[in-house]
């Protein structure tokens, strides 16, 4: 059975969750998603939608998705040696 690399996990779900925050939080500008952003911004501290926010939600939704992909790797790497 092949090992998943944890890191390279992490960084393939940081870079698409940070991809999907930010296209939404930009869309959320011309009123689509508004409640999905609201409900967001209650985890990502300054996620909005705008330019800015974008951006900030971008950032933690990398550090988010990093963790919880290097977190499924180091499950699955536990659960796949049983």
């Amino acid at each position: 059975m092949q090992k998943c690399q944890p890191f390279a996990l992490g960084i393939a779900i940081g870079v698409l969750w940070t991809i999907y925050v930010f296209f939404l939080g930009l869309v959320a500008m011309a009123g689509w998603g508004n409640s999905f952003v609201t409900t967001l911004s209650s985890l990502y501290i300054g996620y909005s939608a705008s330019i800015i926010g974008a951006i900030i939600g971008a950032i933690w939704a990398f550090v988010d998705g990093f963790i919880a992909g290097a977190i499924i790797a180091w499950v699955y790497n536990k659960v796949a040696k049983s």
